[in-house]
């Protein structure tokens, strides 16, 4: 096998394909990359067995051939060579060796035989539908942040994806809640996705879709099965195993009759409860709320460091409430809200709030109150 091309593009796809690899292995194989040269084309493949990363790039092919090198490895060396330069890499069968070459520097790498390597056969999928990749950000970004990272609750540890809605206004939505608070996301049902099974999508795979989709502009075609997910995007193909467990009935904890309305200015808000949390302790992160009429009095109290109070002027109008949250979360939740007003709406000081945007654009927020 030889293979020469230019760094840059060698870079940027070893940069996707080395994030599947673990770095720590028990089967050797593992920790490596398959390397495929063939008419024109240079393919990386990396799997852990649950998630498989496949790319494509164009290369100058000389005869083609195929090997496995260690990724983390491979990816450091091509980072560390100069920019602009050309690189070869050069295995022949006989020797279990790769040669790099660029300018004056050279590499070998112990390989492994592409036999050995594992394929995670995706099987038949059922269901497939495209997004465009601005579509598939905002689906992760708005819920990703409150996936739970409770290895006990394993079902909870992904976005769980499944048409909701009558047929004729059916939407794509997308659920994570970690318990104490639930992010939820929808989008107009693209054509494909109707009858889909709900899916858990797992955390890590979530995680490389988004760096995949960062300077990705062509249009992305999913496909699923009960078991499966595969993103085509762009020259990468990303094949997932879904958690298998059954996602928990969130409908139930979204507050319908919640009567309480508090609206805030979004950025005042998020500056006003950031600042006071300065004090809050790391365990404690409580910030109180005491409405009044028109009013928001924010406050935190550390006994080891101190006390901060901030009052907003707001629009709320119903009967005076105290009521507790965990800071970190409301920030986590105000970053989301792409409008200028937050609609808080809330029951008593004991149930769940539920948060939005004043101009509503398809996501919803349900924080657990804290004690305090």
């Amino acid at each position: 096998m030889k293979v020469t091309l230019e760094r840059a593009a060698l870079l940027r796809s070893l940069g996707h394909v080395h994030r599947i690899v673990e770095r720590r292995n028990t089967i050797p194989i593992l920790g490596n990359v398959l390397i495929r040269a063939e008419d024109s084309k240079l393919t990386f493949k990396a799997t852990d067995l649950d998630v498989e990363m496949r790319e494509t790039i164009t290369a100058e092919v000389g005869p083609p051939g195929s090997t496995t090198v260690p990724a983390h490895m491979l990816y450091e060396i091509v980072r560390k060579l100069p920019e602009g330069a050309q690189v070869a890499i050069e295995s022949s069968g006989d020797r279990a060796v790769m040669a790099i070459r660029a300018g004056r520097s050279r590499f070998t790498l112990q390989t492994l035989p592409e036999s050995d390597f594992p394929d995670l056969a995706a099987g038949e999928m059922t269901h497939s539908f495209k997004l465009t990749p601005a579509d598939l950000k905002r689906l992760i970004e708005k819920t990703a942040f409150a996936i739970s990272t409770e290895e006990t609750r394993y079902y909870l540890n992904g976005i769980y994806l499944h048409p909701a809605g009558a047929a004729k206004n059916g939407t794509l939505r997308a659920v994570a809640t970690d318990g104490h608070r639930l992010a939820q996301f929808e989008l107009p049902l693209p054509s494909g996705a109707g009858g889909m099974p709900g899916i858990i999508v797992p955390r890590k795979t979530v995680a490389e879709v988004q760096h995949l989709i960062e300077d990705n502009e062509a249009e992305i075609t999913i496909e699923l099965s009960p078991g499966k997910i595969r993103f085509n995007i762009g020259e990468a193909v990303l094949t997932s195993k879904l958690i298998d467990g059954t996602f928990p009935d969130y409908a139930r904890v979204i507050p319908t009759s919640n009567d309480k309305e508090l609206v805030v200015d979004k950025l005042e808000f998020e500056q006003a409860v950031d600042r006071v949390s300065t004090v809050s302790s790391e365990r404690g992160r409580a910030v109180k709320f005491s409405l009044s009429n028109g009013k928001l009095l924010l406050s935190v109290t550390n006994p080891d460091s101190g006390s901060a109070t901030e009052e907003l002027e707001v629009e709320y109008g119903a009967e005076p409430l105290d009521i507790g949250f965990n800071s970190r979360y409301l920030l986590d939740i105000a970053a989301q809200l792409d409008g200028e007003a937050a609609v808080l709406k809330l029951a008593d000081p004991g149930s769940p709030t539920l948060i939005q945007d004043r101009e509503s654009k398809g996501a919803l927020y349900v924080l657990m109150p804290m004690r305090v």
